[in-house]
């Protein structure tokens, strides 16, 4: 049985849009037809599940909070006894999104048809990243696809509430930075060409401060469209040179891991995000190394990335895991003797779940201090332009005081 979507129309004349279940699309029609529906399009979901692109774990995906939902849903599901097939039956009755519905009903139709469930997933990679499919079959060969889906679920909500609060907590500053400019550009484009066709007139020395603000203004007027053009065009090209040029995307990596501050927040963020990978991944039962490559790919720093997956081929070699991490500079010294000591005690998956928490802490603590910092440095920036603009204005007119006085 296979997932088709339909466009329909109804007795009334209203166009209706759905998915249905059918073992072909002649039945499919038949069925529409029994519901008082008009068939004027069948087509499989899985066909326009491919057209859509959306993101979780990273990747082109589901949105993240969706994907939450469903890996929540199945795992409390499975964990009452329902069998598979009813349990993605009704996962997907329980979906709202004809796009998410179709894909879940599309993965339903592979199981039926003979496939494991981590094979079904593998077969839309738009939709369910490495990470995900890897740590399903785990869990289907340990018989604990219940469990391992829960920790699915609370990684990934994980994921959704933080990528949350950065945005939340980034909408006030970008909100000054855009107001500050908006300020600027009214100041420099309408108040200070007419300031200077009334200094113009004067015939007396300006101050410096007012030159240069004159000077600054006429080019910005003359040269604006051009720069805003130039700007543009170099946005493109950096994001298709960072999208193509791996070379060149490693150096802008390497750049931004010197940077104060944000290099440290990259550092923390990456452990972070490959400790709870390779936790949630060891938990499932997957194998040492193919857990830390799985892990390793889910690094959005090259160089940090590259680093790591040199460290699993120590590991390969015969090296302890937590000492080829500390080779790679990158991992807090926290961490490292947390792994150290799970290898030691037999409890890595804990130590390491560990380590990801006390990591996310101080991601959450660098957020918060980046922001107590970002805020007044923009507001004294923007205040010292403003102020700098408001003398070069004023200062004339005092001269002009005291010359007429």
């Amino acid at each position: 049985m296979s997932a088709f979507q339909y466009q329909a129309m109804d007795t009334k004349g209203a166009t209706q849009k759905g998915i249905i279940e059918a073992d072909s699309p002649k039945e499919a029609r038949r069925l529409l037809r029994e519901q008082g529906l008009t068939p004027l399009e069948i087509e499989l979901a899985q066909q326009k599940i491919t057209h859509f692109k959306l993101k979780a774990f990273g990747k082109p995906s589901v949105s993240v909070k969706e994907l939450a939902l469903m890996t929540r849903q199945l795992a409390t599901l499975l964990s009452a006894g329902l069998p598979l097939e009813e349990v993605l039956a009704a996962v997907a009755e329980q979906t709202e999104k004809h796009r998410t519905k179709g894909l879940i009903l599309s993965v339903r139709s592979k199981v039926l048809e003979g496939h494991s469930l981590a094979s079904a997933f593998r077969d839309y990679p738009e939709a369910f990243s490495a990470l995900y499919c890897s740590t399903v079959e785990a869990g289907e060969k340990s018989g604990h696809l219940d469990v391992v889906l829960q920790r699915l679920a609370d990684y990934t909500e994980q994921q959704f509430y933080m990528r949350q609060k950065i945005q939340q907590a980034l909408i006030y500053p970008c909100v000054m930075i855009f107001v500050a400019l908006s300020i600027l550009v009214f100041l420099l484009e309408y108040v200070v060409p007419k300031m200077i066709t009334v200094y113009s007139n004067i015939g007396q020395a300006l101050p410096v401060m007012t030159i240069i603000l004159i000077a600054i203004s006429t080019h910005l007027k003359s040269v604006g469209l051009y720069l805003f053009l130039i700007i543009i065009t170099s946005v493109f090209f950096f994001r298709r040179s960072m999208k193509n040029n791996m070379a060149f995307r490693s150096r802008v990596h390497q750049f931004l891991l010197r940077i104060p501050l944000i290099g440290n927040a990259i550092k923390v963020a990456n452990t972070a995000r490959f400790s709870r990978t390779f936790a949630i991944l060891s938990s499932a039962g997957v194998p040492v190394l193919e857990a830390m490559s799985i892990s390793s790919k889910l690094i959005t720093n090259l160089p940090i990335r590259t680093a790591v997956e040199e460290a699993a081929n120590r590991v390969r070699e015969g090296a302890n895991i937590s000492l080829a991490l500390k080779q790679t500079q990158y991992f807090p010294p926290m961490s490292i003797h947390l792994i150290a000591s799970g290898e030691v005690s037999g409890q890595l998956e804990n130590m390491l779940e560990r380590a990801a928490n006390n990591q996310d802490s101080e991601i959450a603590r660098l957020i918060e201090t980046s922001l107590a910092l970002f805020e007044p440095a923009i507001i004294l920036v923007m205040g010292a332009m403003v102020l700098f603009i408001v003398l070069a204005i004023l200062l004339p007119i005092f001269q002009l005081d005291q010359f007429t006085g």
